[in-house]
C-alpha cells in the first residue's frame, strides 16, 4: 500500500448528482453535509432541469470546438453552438456559481465530475445516428476535445474556489460494456466491437493526466468494473457500487489496493430507502468490514484505503433522502475508523 494516500483525511463524499433544480440549494446541503472536515464537497449535477444538465449533456457543454444537440435518440454532434449547448454552459456556470458561495475560504479536497471519454463515445451521435464510438478517429478528436475543456474547466474551480485541491472523476458507466462489445447500434440489432484494451487504457490515462498531479477517480456503477485496467490507466481511486462486487472480483480489489488505489465504496442506497437503511452506520459498513478481513488486510489500513459514498448518484431520491444519505455516509465512514474490527 501507499505510504500517505492523496485522499487522506477524506472518509465520505456523494458521487455526483443531486435531486431538485435549485444550485443553491444543493451546493448548501452538499457543503453542509461534509462540513466537519472528514468527507470531500463535490460540484453538484442537477439532472432533473432537462437536457443539458443530464449527465451527458453537462459534459458536451465542457467540450472544445465540438458541440451537441437532442434528439429523439439523444445526444448528438452538432456543427456549432445551438440551445441545448448554450443550456449546458448556462446550468454549469449557475453550479459554479452556487458552488464558490457555498465553499468562501474553504481548504481541502474538492471534486468534480464528468463523463469519461469512453462512456460519452457510446452516448453521443454521430450526424448519421450512429454512436462515435463506432469511429475509432471520432473517438479520437472526442477525447482531445474534452481533454482541452477538462483543463479550462479545473482551472475555473480553481479560480473560484482557490484554498480548494480539485479532485478530478470521470464517470464510467459504460467502460465494461465498450471493453466487451455490449454496446448496441441505433438499430439495436447489432453491437459496436469492442475496443481493444491497449486503447481504452491510453485515452483513459491522457484523460485522468489532465488534472496534473491533482487526485483522480474513475466512477462506475456497472457490474463487472475493470479494476486492474484503471490502475494501470492511472486512477487515483475506482468508485463503485459495493453491492455490485463478486467473490471473482475480489482478488482484483486486493491487488488494486496493493498498489495504493483508493476504493470510493457505494455502501448506501442511492435511492429513497427504509428508514433503517440510514439507522445503523455501523451496519451499513458491516460487509465492509468482512471483505477487508477475507482478502487478509489488517482493519487499521480500512481507513487509509476506503471512502464511504452513495451506491450511485442521488438524483432519483427525494432531497430529504438526499441530505440523510450524504449524512449517513459521514456517520458510517466514522463508524469504521472508530471500529475497523
Amino acid at each position: 500500500m501507499s505510504e500517505k494516500s492523496k485522499f487522506s483525511g477524506c472518509a465520505a463524499t456523494g458521487v455526483g448528482s443531486m435531486p431538485g433544480g435549485d444550485a443553491r440549494e444543493a451546493a448548501r446541503t452538499v457543503a453542509g453535509s461534509f462540513a466537519d472536515g472528514l468527507g470531500m464537497p463535490y460540484l453538484a449535477e442537477l439532472p432533473a432541469r432537462g437536457p443539458g444538465a443530464d449527465m451527458t449533456g453537462r459534459t458536451i457543454g465542457l467540450l472544445v470546438e465540438m458541440y451537441g444537440h437532442v434528439e429523439p435518440s439523444g445526444w448528438r454532434i452538432s456543427d456549432r453552438p445551438g440551445r441545448d449547448t448554450r443550456r449546458a454552459r448556462s446550468w454549469l456556470g449557475e453550479d459554479l456559481d452556487a458552488l464558490e458561495e457555498y465553499t468562501q475560504g474553504y481548504e481541502g479536497l474538492l471534486k468534480v465530475q464528468a463523463v469519461g471519454p469512453w462512456t460519452l463515445a457510446a452516448g453521443l451521435e454521430l450526424r448519421g445516428g450512429e454512436a462515435m464510438l463506432g469511429d475509432p478517429g471520432a473517438c479520437r478528436d472526442l477525447a482531445g476535445s474534452l481533454a482541452e475543456g477538462l483543463r479550462g474547466h479545473l482551472a475555473e474551480v480553481r479560480r473560484r474556489v482557490p484554498g480548494a485541491e480539485v479532485v478530478l472523476q470521470l464517470d464510467e458507466p459504460s467502460l465494461t460494456a465498450v471493453l466487451l462489445g455490449r454496446v448496441r447500434s441505433a438499430s439495436g440489432y447489432r453491437t459496436y466491437r469492442a475496443v481493444d484494451r491497449q486503447t481504452v487504457e491510453g485515452t483513459l490515462r491522457e484523460l485522468l493526466a489532465v488534472n496534473g498531479e491533482g487526485p483522480t477517480v474513475v466512477h462506475s456503477c456497472a457490474p463487472e468494473v475493470p479494476f486492474a485496467l484503471l490502475g494501470r490507466a492511472g486512477a487515483d481511486a475506482i468508485s463503485f457500487d459495493f453491492s455490485l462486487l463478486t467473490e471473482r472480483e475480489e482478488e482484483a480489489i486486493g491487488e488494486a489496493v496493493e498498489a495504493g488505489t483508493q476504493l470510493f465504496l457505494g455502501v448506501v442506497p442511492g435511492v429513497d430507502a427504509a428508514s433503517t437503511a440510514l439507522s445503523d452506520p455501523g451496519g451499513s459498513v458491516m460487509d465492509v468490514r468482512t471483505l477487508w478481513s477475507r482478502l487478509g488486510f489488517g482493519p487499521g489500513t480500512l481507513t487509509e484505503s476506503v471512502v464511504i459514498t452513495p451506491s450511485c448518484g442521488l438524483a432519483g431520491a427525494s432531497p430529504a433522502y438526499a441530505r440523510a444519505a450524504l449524512a449517513h455516509c459521514a456517520r458510517a465512514a466514522r463508524s469504521l475508523a472508530d471500529n475497523p474490527e
